[in-house]
């Protein structure tokens, strides 16, 4: 298999050409070129409303980004995926989170098996399981009723619903807390737990293979808590349930494999929030709004497969991120949402971004020579503000942001949310724009002061604009996410579905820790540096 080099594409150099011609050009001049720009560069699908304007780009650099799109087999990768074709190529798998959210009743077939049949069947066991209890039908060992769910998981079996839970806390069932575990780190498990009554607590271990390293340590840990404080391992059946496809591992844990929720390897971790992954989202939503939630990844999903990629929200984003990480020499990306539900969505986003496309080798497995995955972070607005947008407006690195917000608050209170929205659009318009040397001399600043309080503007940004932060709107800003990453996995001749990256420290970390545990001083081969560092916290480990 041959991929090619996307910088040997013509299109790829036209590109090149169209960058230097606007090195000189500002984003006050594009706006004053075309008074409609405002309106003209913005599209709109699934509930968002996406402002891209205020970018470096003109009519031409737009058309080119397209065609480079096009170029790299976009359209075609688009539908291979949506088909089922087996695009993860190092692992031989298709790639179908999409058929997770996908209608009930259409046909997404993978060797002859529909999958969206399979998928219903999941998700209507997570709708009964979790009917039961949210409505207290279910009950612990002692006969009482479950208040207490702490999810057990790791990477994106973590993440996503981590996030999910916080960025629709709103609508969640107040009478139950979810907690989530994730970290090897005991403390992680010992807070989550702390002030809970194991009678009232169900615990979610969400592993596929029910074997990851970090996740069953804590399953572990919990399970015998669980014991501890309710006197009979019996206990165990009611108090656990099992997101994996392993039975035999889930059963030996003592978990009875009726409560057993599974997901397939065409799932990829970081894209499997609405898979049976998502029971915790639902058994804290209910189930109507769950499923509102799959209804806006749906609705994304059909734009980003049909939509022309002039007004395709996710290519248009996707190739944005192209244009600066390989034309205009940006390295990050900053996610800036103005609502504290979605103070998490940065960090999902981390997971989502940079597992997928932080790869430096090709399909063919050939080194790339270009840049390939963007650092993505973030806090919401206006906290952000105060900490590193001073770096955003005045620092010597070009760094693209992402704001993201709502024309209405969950919880209106006074003039807190127009207070919210108007430093949304000042800090847009403050970074396209900036302010000279000329305006601030204008205002009387003392001209040794002058450079100071100069801003130099012509800092990118895009602006999502959503009516109010709901499950189907969380869905669609998901999605869109997704498919952009995708979308720029295409152009670069990439796989954003394996992550082989995260196996080697995992592979070493199970050789080292039987060494830390040793009784006996072990025969250490590792480099000098580790070495001393095991030898450093064994003699400390065994002077406690």
């Amino acid at each position: 298999m041959s991929i090619l080099n996307p910088t040997t594409r013509s299109e790829w150099r036209a590109l090149q050409e169209d960058a230097v011609a606007m090195s000189g050009t500002h984003l006050r001049d594009l706006f004053a070129a075309d008074p409609e720009r405002g309106q003209r560069l913005s599209a709109e699908a699934a509930g968002l409303y996406l402002d891209y304007s205020k970018h470096r780009i003109t009519a031409t650099t737009l058309a080119l980004l397209m065609d480079l799109a096009r170029a790299s087999g976009l359209t075609e990768q688009i539908e291979a995926m949506f088909s089922g074709a087996k695009i993860n190529q190092t692992e031989g798998r298709a790639v179908l989170h999409v058929a997770l959210r996908a209608p009930r009743g259409t046909l997404i077939e993978l060797d002859g098996r529909n999958l969206v049949a399979d998928v219903y069947a999941v998700l209507d066991r997570m709708a009964a399981f979790s009917e039961r209890v949210r409505s207290g039908s279910w009950h612990g060992h002692t006969g009482r009723p479950m208040r207490n769910i702490v999810n057990i998981g790791i990477g994106g079996s973590d993440l996503g619903p981590a996030m999910a839970y916080e960025a629709l806390r709103h609508y969640s069932d107040r009478a139950l807390q979810l907690r989530f575990v994730s970290n090897v780190d005991a403390t992680d498990f010992a807070e989550a737990v702390r002030d809970l009554d194991a009678a009232e607590t169900l615990f979610i271990v969400a592993s596929k293979t029910f074997t990851t390293q970090e996740t069953m340590t804590n399953a572990r840990s919990a399970r015998q808590w669980l014991i501890e404080r309710l006197g009979d391992e019996a206990a165990v059946a009611r108090h656990f349930v099992a997101v994996s496809t392993n039975a035999t591992e889930v059963a030996a844990f003592g978990i009875h494999t009726d409560n057993m929720f599974g997901f397939w390897d065409w799932v990829g971790g970081r894209y499997s929030m609405t898979s049976a992954i998502g029971l915790s989202t639902m058994l804290a939503l209910g189930v109507e709004a769950y499923h509102s939630m799959l209804s806006g990844f749906q609705a994304m999903d059909a734009h980003f497969r049909s939509a022309p990629f002039a007004v395709n929200l996710p290519v248009i984003m996707g190739m944005l991120n192209v244009w600066y990480t390989n034309f205009l020499g940006a390295e990050t990306v900053a996610v800036l949402p103005y609502d504290h539900y979605l103070r998490r969505f940065p960090a999902y986003l981390q997971q989502l971004t940079m597992e997928s496309n932080g790869k430096g080798v090709r399909l063919d497995g050939a080194t790339v020579d270009y840049q390939t995955g963007a650092i993505y972070w973030g806090e919401p607005g206006t906290n952000g503000q105060h900490s590193f947008y001073q770096l955003i407006h005045q620092g010597t690195r070009l760094i693209p942001c992402d704001f993201i917000g709502f024309c209405h608050s969950l919880n209106p209170l006074g003039s807190h949310h127009d207070m919210l929205m108007a430093n949304m659009f000042a800090q847009a318009e403050a970074l396209a724009f900036g302010k000279s040397a000329t305006q601030v001399a204008a205002e009387g600043t003392p001209e040794w002061l002058v450079s100071h309080r100069t801003f130099p503007g012509n800092r990118p940004s895009s602006s999502i604009l959503a009516d109010r932060l709901t499950p189907a709107t969380l869905g669609a800003l998901v999605a869109l996410y997704e498919h952009s990453v995708f979308t720029q996995s295409v152009v670069w001749g990439i796989n954003a579905f394996d992550q082989w990256g995260v196996e080697l420290g995992k592979v070493l970390a199970g050789r080292i820790l039987p060494e830390l545990a040793a009784s006996t001083e072990p025969e250490l081969s590792h480099d000098s540096s580790t070495n001393r560092l095991i030898r450093r916290y064994r003699t400390a480990r065994s002077g406690a």
